[in-house]
């Protein structure tokens, strides 16, 4: 089928998918690397990263990883819907293991991503974690943030 006019070729569209799929990973290694620089640059300047009943912005997001226990993100590739040339919002379930205890929590992002001049990015994240009571939630309402205060 021929592409109609604002339409996206094939080829571009998995070159697009490889991208994203990459930003995903690179979130997802920075944060368990604490890389505070490279993980900053997944994300737009107005991104909205909500968890624990708080949303932050990118002023807050350096703190928000220093304060995060350490340990290690191990993600899917994440499932993603283009719904038009720069815009695609995705899914990207995930396990995170804490490096002292072992402790596991189980839970999943749902990201909107936007094509910038610098590659795709991450415009919005939420996280819904998966309780062992069979339960969804976007976790326990603290601001970590407010703890180290």
């Amino acid at each position: 089928a021929r592409a109609g006019a604002g339409a996206v070729s094939e080829p571009q569209r998995i070159a697009d998918l490889v991208e994203i799929e990459q930003l995903c990973a690179r979130y997802l290694a920075y944060a368990s690397q604490f890389v505070p620089d490279q993980w900053l640059r997944v994300f737009t300047p107005d991104v909205q990263y909500s968890a624990f009943g708080a949303v932050y912005d990118i002023d807050r997001m350096p703190a928000l990883l220093a304060a995060a226990p350490r340990g290690q993100f191990i993600g899917s590739m994440p499932v993603v819907d283009f719904d038009g040339p720069d815009h695609a919002t995705g899914m990207q379930h995930f396990v995170f293991i804490d490096q002292k205890t072992h402790a596991m929590r189980l839970a999943w992002y749902r990201d909107e991503y936007v094509r910038t001049r610098d590659g795709w990015r991450i415009r919005r994240r939420s996280t819904t974690f998966m309780r062992k009571s069979g339960a969804h939630d976007s976790g326990r309402q603290h601001d970590p943030l407010s703890e180290k205060d």
